[in-house]
């Protein structure tokens, strides 16, 4: 502490300081005059200004940060996200109490000096000189709202938070000022009114209105006089004075605040010993922030929206810039979501997977035409918690997925036969389809080298009674692997890599698919529920496919609207074979491996899946106007769906149709409750003269579960058993892990 000289004197640093403070009173900053000697007290120090003519003129306030509101299709509210909680209100709707609390408390002449109150700076110099410290500050409330914009300017970064907050001469000089400038053009009471929207009050609450419904759960407008008091006296030192850790500290404040506004006549005596006679009473709202409080189990759509608007150049061609316009806040995001949907969905989840079962499921459904994101769910919710998860397991990686999506099993046959038929290969093209057999020893690639079954790689249906030969339609119904090779064989694989390329079908990384056939005909790699829900809703558009969206509009706070990332729809096949892909799919659900899955009111079509040693399985389906995909599996990749109980089912063999395929029908059944029910265009594709197609899956009916209820066959679908493993292919990335199987199986870190 600095030392007074004999007989009282001030030390030359002391009487330095005074004279420079006599001078900013004395009018030289009002004049726009640099003061003298700011090098020797800091104002050319790094970090500080050098001069008071060199600070720009204009204060460029930020936009303050506030809550975003991400709604659903209907308007209803998903979630409240923001980095900052603010709500912006009006002074009109803040207490009268609240603003002569604030005034009386940090500035009680604020409606009589200027942008700097003299009397103030005087007397703090005067106690501060004498004390050889820092006990007294004499910021203005004006000035105290241009510190807290530049606290707002620097956001996060903790070197410009600093910067905006450091105690030198230099901030205190150009806080002085913008302060001047914010007097002149905003007047007293905007002032005010900015001030109590950006000044923290502790909780993560900024802003009056944030705070009132923090500690009250009120509005501001609805502030008593005790609760004015307490929040006013807050502001000083948040932590210090917060009253949901220390009440008693927090009272005293209060009680303080209430003797200023007395003594300065805001009101009476008797009022202010009333009011300090009431205790404490807080209804505290605890801080809701993020997708974790998103509701119908929505977090994870949630969690996309936030993905998209922070990897689309639609909202800034940089990631610092879209992160900037996010953090910032105040935003009303009004997605596709359907709030009939989602729930239907989430019910059915619930119903037939339980979040602490030893598999999960993801299920997302799409609109046709549009690429709508209708819902999106999974049996593991959410959050950080025991059977909870941030991974959302129906996207991919890119946007919060999973590292490479999950093996598809025979929901990939639908793009080989898509393939086959834009490429002038009949609905009714038939093949030999033994039980089992090799691999083609060579299958050609978009390049001049074909596939070469160096190992002699062997394939099998699911049991000795598929046999054929089959016609398309049949093979489809019963899922019969070796029918689709011979196809895969006979056309290439390049047709079927033009088609998934159309229909934005890549691995859960976003990588393309591999040239194998295991890939390319039995599913052995690994996609996402929402790319295969958006590559079957081409077959339901009558062949065009639409990328997904999930937003509709964004409003900002000013009202005024961003623009937004739009579908784009492209022909991936001619209606001719999507209309006949959706026949042959109809067959699936008619009577096929997805019977179980089959709706009755209305029209539908879609194809089960099963992989190697059952550790994935999957149903996808639509109707004209809804696209659904939905995975039951082990997020790890280590859970064989044998002899396991699942939503309180045993389940002796898992399959596509039997687990995936009741979900796929609850859902979509409430999805489209008093929706239209249009039908598919299709074709006629008859079977083949005297020969009757064998029913299918009668050797894999469905074991009966729940007390011995018998549901309609399903199985049939790839099922282990082939023993066939993915083929070496110099060039080919595959995931680590990944070995063989008849639709493949995956290893390592998948999800």
């Amino acid at each position: 502490m600095a030392k007074k000289r004999s007989g009282g004197g001030l030390t030359g640093t002391q009487q330095a300081a005074k004279f420079v403070g006599v001078s900013v009173l004395a009018g030289a900053v009002l004049a726009g005059i640099a003061l003298p000697a700011f090098g020797a007290l800091g104002l050319a120090a790094k970090g500080t200004v050098d001069g008071f003519d060199e600070i720009p003129a204009n204060l460029k306030t930020p936009p303050l940060s506030q809550r975003t509101t991400i709604l659903d299709s209907q308007g209803g509210a998903i979630a409240t996200i923001y980095s900052r909680d603010r709500t912006v209100v009006p002074l009109a709707d803040i207490s009268p109490y609240m603003q002569k609390a604030i005034v009386a408390i940090e500035d009680a002449r604020f409606y009589e000096h200027g942008a700097i109150d003299l009397k103030g700076v005087l007397r703090a110099l005067n106690k501060n000189a004498t004390s050889g410290g820092v006990a007294q500050g004499a910021s203005t409330l004006t000035q105290q709202y241009i510190k807290n914009v530049f606290v707002e300017e620097a956001g996060d970064d903790p070197d410009k938070v600093a910067e905006a907050t450091q105690q030198t001469l230099g901030r205190k000089v150009k806080e002085l000022k913008y302060a001047i400038q914010v007097e002149e053009e905003l007047g007293k009471k905007k002032i005010l009114e900015n001030y109590l929207n950006i000044t923290f009050f502790g909780q993560q609450a900024y802003g009056i209105e944030a705070a009132a419904k923090r500690y009250f759960s009120k509005p501001a407008k609805d502030l008593t006089l005790p609760e004015s008091a307490m929040l006013a006296g807050i502001v000083q030192s948040p932590s210090r004075y917060d009253p949901v850790n220390d009440a008693t500290e927090a009272k005293k404040r209060r009680d303080v605040v209430l003797q200023r506004m007395a003594d300065k006549k805001d009101i009476s005596q008797a009022e202010a010993d009333r009011a300090k006679a009431v205790p404490i009473k807080l209804k505290v709202s605890k801080p809701k922030n993020g997708c974790i409080t998103a509701v119908s189990g929505a977090g994870f759509f949630c969690d996309y929206v936030r993905e998209v608007f922070l990897s689309d150049p639609v909202f800034g061609k940089t990631k610092e810039e879209r992160a900037k316009l996010w953090n910032q806040g105040g935003l009303t995001v009004r997605t596709t979501l359907d709030p009939q949907a989602q729930q239907s969905t989430q019910a059915s989840i619930k119903d037939h997977v339980y979040q602490t079962d030893k598999v999960a499921t993801a299920v997302t459904l799409v609109q046709p035409g549009t690429g709508k994101i209708m819902a999106m769910g999974q049996s593991r919710p959410y959050g950080f918690g025991a059977n909870e998860t941030q991974i959302n397991f129906s996207v991919n990686k890119q946007m919060g997925g999973s590292n490479f999506g999950f093996p598809v099993g025979s929901t990939f046959k639908p793009f080989l036969a898509a393939a086959a038929i834009e490429g002038g290969k009949p609905p009714t093209q038939q093949y030999p389809s033994p039980y089992e057999m090799d691999y083609p020893a060579t299958v050609q690639t978009c390049g001049a080298k074909p596939w070469v079954n160096t190992n002699n790689e062997q394939l099998q249906n699911e049991n000795e009674s598929e046999h054929g030969p089959y016609p398309l339609k049949t093979a489809m119904e019963k899922s019969v692997n070796t029918y689709f090779v011979q196809m895969l064989g006979e056309i290439g694989m390049c047709p079927v890599a033009q088609m998934t390329d159309k229909l934005h079908v890549v691995q859960g990384d976003g990588t393309k698919l591999p040239m194998v056939p295991s890939a390319l005909t039995l599913g052995s790699t690994g996609i996402s529920p929402l790319n295969m829900a958006s590559a079957y809703a081409a077959f339901a558009n009558r062949g065009t496919y639409c990328t997904p969206v999930a937003i509709e509009s964004i409003k900002k706070a000013d009202g005024t609207a961003l623009p937004v990332p739009k579908t784009s729809c492209s022909q991936a096949m001619s209606q001719n074979t999507a209309d006949a892909v959706n026949t042959l799919l109809r067959g699936v659900t008619d009577s096929g491996t997805g019977a179980l899955a089959g709706l009755s009111d209305r029209d539908n079509a879609g194809k089960t899946g099963t992989t190697d040693q059952r550790k994935n399985a999957w149903f996808v389906g639509y109707t004209p106007n809804m696209s659904g995909a939905v995975w039951v599996g082990s997020p790890t990749q280590k859970v064989e769906m044998e002899n396991i109980t699942i939503g309180g089912q045993y389940q002796e063999k898992v399959y596509g149709g039997q687990v995936p395929g009741p979900i796929w029908k609850d859902a979509m059944t409430g999805a489209l409750s008093g929706q239209p029910s249009p039908s598919f265009v299709t074709v006629n594709i008859p079977d083949p003269q005297g020969k009757e197609n064998p029913p299918a899956g009668d050797d894999n009916a469905a074991k009966p579960r729940g007390g011995g209820k018998k549901h309609r066959p399903g199985g049939g679908d790839n099922k282990p058993g082939g023993g066939v493993t993915v083929p070496p292919n110099p060039g080919i990335s595959i995931p680590p892990g990944m070995i063989g199987g008849d639709t493949g199986a995956i290893g390592g870190n998948w999800p």
